[in-house]
C-alpha cells in the first residue's frame, strides 16, 4: 500500500466513524433528522474506502481475529441482531406502525383525490386542481388520487407533495 494511504487509513476511518456514531444517535433520537440525515447516509458511504485500506494495512493482524471464538460470536451475533430488525420488512410480516410514519402519511394524503385533500390546505377543490395545473400537473379526472395525477403527469409524488404544501403556505 502507498504510504500515503497507509499514513491515513486508520485516522480517516477513526473520523468517519466519529461523524457516523454522532449523526446515528442525533438520528436515533431524532434530533436535527434534517441535518444529520444526508450527512450520516453519505459519510458512512464515504467510511467504506478508508475501512477498505484499514483492513488492508493490517490484514495479517485482522485474519487473526477469525482463529478465535471472540470474531466468530460477534459476527453471529450482529448477524442475528440486524436479521431480527430487518425480517418483518423481509418477510412482509411489518405492522402498520412499521417504517417511517412521514411516508406513510405522504402515501395517506397521495391517495386521496383533490376533493378529499383540498380541506387539509384550507382550499377548495378548483384551488388544488389550479395549483396543480399551474405546477405542470395534467389533471384530466379530478377524481382520480393524487398518485395517479403525478404519475399521468410522469411526475413524482413528493414534487406533488412539495405543490400542495407551497398551496398551503400561501
Amino acid at each position: 500500500m502507498p504510504n500515503l494511504l497507509s499514513r491515513y487509513a486508520t485516522p480517516l476511518t477513526t473520523g468517519l466513524f466519529l461523524v457516523s456514531l454522532i449523526s446515528g444517535i442525533a438520528l436515533f433520537f431524532h434530533y436535527g433528522t434534517a441535518a444529520f440525515r444526508e450527512m450520516h447516509e453519505w459519510l458512512s458511504m464515504v467510511l467504506i474506502l478508508p475501512f477498505v485500506l484499514h483492513v488492508w494495512k493490517n490484514w495479517r493482524p485482522f485474519l487473526a481475529y477469525f482463529k478465535r471464538l471472540p470474531m466468530a460470536l460477534s459476527l453471529g451475533v450482529c448477524l442475528v441482531a440486524g436479521l431480527a430488525f430487518a425480517w418483518p420488512a423481509i418477510t412482509g410480516t411489518a405492522t402498520g406502525a412499521a417504517g417511517n410514519p412521514a411516508f406513510a402519511m405522504i402515501n395517506l394524503v397521495a391517495g386521496g383525490t383533490p376533493a378529499q385533500v383540498a380541506p387539509l390546505l384550507g382550499r377548495g377543490e378548483a384551488d388544488v386542481i389550479a395549483a396543480l395545473k399551474l405546477a405542470g400537473f395534467t389533471v384530466a379526472d379530478a377524481t382520480a388520487p393524487l398518485s395517479e395525477i403525478a404519475a399521468a403527469s410522469e411526475k413524482d409524488t413528493m414534487a406533488l407533495m412539495a405543490t400542495l404544501a407551497a398551496l398551503k403556505a400561501r
